[in-house]
């Protein structure tokens, strides 16, 4: 069932005024410039997990291995590299490739890599809108290879049933640094379910499959009607960072766009946007795609079939 937008703002109205925060999926900032390059345990420690999912050459679903703690380094999935970077990316940067370490290379199949991090989408999030922004350029990705960076929803309440698989193909970026983003709008049927942002190939016959990737900050945004104090008829809709939410919020702005006035898509609020900073929301959504909620559903990009879900429950 569809909500109407009033509905679904006073939701979450009603919901923000009771938590402590004003949501409660949190910030996630990463420059990879403080993670011990030579530790095998720097990404899991900050937090990263691994999938992978095995296809026939035909994209007939084999199997499905993980969630397991993402290794730094090594034949598989994820590492910290030195000196890809340019001036704004510093000395370290994540590098994301396929699992070298599965066999099913040399037997022709296809194997999925997922390597992303993992929040739990609660009440006090329905309304807002989160970003996935990320620097990236290309590594040695090669031949028949596709790479992609995601947002997933996954329903635990539904056997891990995908809900949301949203895109952005990165399989032909350039070998010069570019800033990218996806978006994903938090409506009331998400909260409990599971939310994944990170990235992903495919990759087959050992094919090269590297993507370097920096800067990347996961922040939520709200739409408001701003109303200036002293001057209530220059009223109009911006759209800012939450940790600037109670400052607004104090003198006397109003959740949701005005009735009248600016487009909340044409305003990004330079106040506070929880210290990371954005980029313009017009550039570089790099050929965002949202798919439509389903579950054991096999996609297509890149002119290639392949499972979404990154859990295994999807693939049976």
């Amino acid at each position: 069932m569809r909500l109407r937008a009033s509905t679904v703002l006073a939701i979450a109205l009603l919901c923000l005024a009771t938590t402590a925060s004003w949501a409660d999926l949190a910030l996630y900032s990463q420059d990879f410039e403080g993670l011990d390059q030579m530790d095998p345990a720097a990404l899991t420690n900050d937090g990263w997990l691994v999938f992978g999912n095995v296809f026939t050459p035909g994209w007939f679903y084999l199997y499905g291995y993980g969630p397991f703690p993402a290794p730094n380094g090594g034949p598989g999935f994820s590492g910290i590299d030195i000196g890809q970077g340019g001036p704004a990316q510093g000395d370290q940067q994540l590098v994301i490739y396929n699992d070298y370490n599965n066999f099913d290379h040399a037997n022709g199949n296809i194997i999925e890599a997922n390597v992303f991090q993992e929040q739990i989408v609660g009440a006090a999030d329905v309304g807002t809108t989160w970003f996935f922004e990320f620097d990236a350029k290309r590594g040695n990705i090669e031949g028949n290879t596709a790479a992609l960076a995601f947002f997933k929803t996954l329903d635990p309440n539904a056997g891990f049933a995908l809900t949301n698989f949203i895109t952005a193909d990165m399989t032909g970026i350039p070998d010069t640094w570019g800033r990218y983003a996806l978006s994903i709008f938090i409506d009331p049927g998400l909260e409990g379910q599971i939310l994944q942002f990170g990235f992903l190939s495919t990759a087959t016959n050992y094919e090269g499959s590297g993507i370097f990737y920096d800067n990347l900050v996961f922040r939520g945004v709200l739409t408001i009607c701003h109303i200036p104090p002293g001057n209530p008829g220059n009223a109009h809709t911006i759209t800012v960072g939450l940790a600037a939410m109670q400052a607004h919020v104090d003198h006397g702005d109003t959740f949701g766009a005005c009735e009248f006035g600016s487009d909340p898509a044409s305003i990004l609020s330079t106040e506070d946007l929880d210290g990371v900073g954005s980029v313009d929301l017009q550039q570089n959504f790099q050929s965002q795609r949202r798919t439509a909620p389903h579950s054991r559903s096999v996609e297509r990009f890149g002119g290639k079939p392949k499972v979404a879900g990154a859990r295994g429950s999807d693939e049976k």
